[in-house]
């Protein structure tokens, strides 16, 4: 008897899963680490700001990733991730979107892989999908000599790119992409939308709405936070068939997490991994 095809759901993380920039969300943190100084903290805030309010075009994106990689140039690659990991609760868990959370279990409960792409670094991103209790992370990647940054990029999740990370791990895990599912809230996100049969836009900037119409896309609003607690309660009383056929699985996975933030290092042999 011949097997189903696996399948995947794809998830942007800005503005998908979570409801700010990851990539500048940790300023005030890396400040008290002394990683940067307060005009940083002040820049990255504002660039909050503008994110949150009409999005990012490519040329603000390519900015930001250029100023980024340049100020990261010479940080310890063992301190960074000690301090996304021992403030992750704090930072993270307020702006996860109770609606993705859903949406996942939902993913999940089909027998589907969660992965996450995004253009933030795999520093960031790994210790989210380890959260999150994602199958994979596809994610930017900066080169390192001697344990610090260079500044240099071995690989940008960006646009077309993400799309042939995505193909590639299809190909590892033999996962359908014409049966897959995808999520973005950018239109610089284009390519990986198209990769799979299934493509759906969440809190689109005005580019990617204007082509989810065109297209006939399904159009999704997320607004609504939820915490880490919020998302144990509702895993411990599930309140729909779908998140109580998950409810084990989901579980697990928060008490795990739980245990990662508590340990306040990082957690080893997380199941989400850096393509």
């Amino acid at each position: 008897m011949t097997s189903a095809p696996r399948q995947a759901a794809f998830f942007d993380l800005d503005k998908t899963i979570i409801a700010k920039s990851s990539t500048l969300a940790f300023g005030k943190q890396f400040f008290a680490g002394g990683l940067i100084n307060r005009r940083a903290v002040l820049k990255a805030t504002y660039a909050q700001l503008v994110y949150m309010a009409s999005g990012a075009d490519e040329d603000q994106i390519e900015k930001i990733r250029r100023h980024l990689t340049e100020m990261v140039a010479g940080w310890d690659v063992d301190q960074v991730r000690s301090i996304v990991a021992e403030t992750l609760h704090e930072v993270v868990d307020p702006i996860v979107y109770h609606e993705a959370t859903e949406l996942i279990a939902e993913h999940r409960a089909e027998g589907r892989d969660i992965v996450i792409v995004s253009a933030s670094g795999a520093e960031v991103v790994e210790p989210i999908g380890a959260m999150l209790g994602v199958d994979h992370v596809i994610a930017t990647t900066i080169e390192t000599v001697d344990g610090r940054y260079t500044g240099e990029i071995e690989f940008y999740a960006y646009g077309e790119h993400k799309s042939a990370a995505m193909r590639r791990l299809a190909e590892q895990h033999g996962y359908d992409l014409a049966l897959s599912h995808a999520y973005s809230d950018s239109a610089t996100d284009l390519p990986m939308l198209e990769a799979v049969g299934h493509p759906t836009v969440v809190n689109p900037d005005r580019e990617l709405k204007a082509i989810a119409m065109a297209r006939d896309w399904p159009v999704l609003h997320f607004s609504h936070g939820v915490s880490l607690q919020e998302r144990l309660d509702r895993l411990a009383k599930p309140s729909t068939p779908v998140i109580a056929s998950t409810a084990a699985v989901g579980t697990a996975a928060a008490i795990a997490a739980v245990a990662w933030f508590g340990t306040k290092r990082r957690r080893e042999g997380a199941s989400a991994r850096t393509v």
